[in-house]
């Protein structure tokens, strides 16, 4: 799965990693600073919409590509 974030930088990442990672392990996840739409791209079998509640409750705009 793939969502558009918007994370800004390492700091961002760390925060939704703590979130993130209360789901999933973190070598399921990876988020891409370097894309212009700060991809998220997740690789378990989970709900998108929990990787969203999780990303939004860590305080960052996110939707599902």
């Amino acid at each position: 799965m793939r969502f558009k974030t918007s994370a800004k930088c390492n700091g961002c990442v760390a925060a939704i990693g703590v979130e993130l990672n209360k789901l999933i392990n973190a070598n399921q996840w990876h988020l891409y600073l370097s894309d212009p739409d700060k991809v998220l791209e997740v690789r378990a079998d989970i709900a998108p919409e929990k990787v969203i509640a999780a990303v939004k409750t860590a305080g960052f705009r996110v939707e599902q590509m």
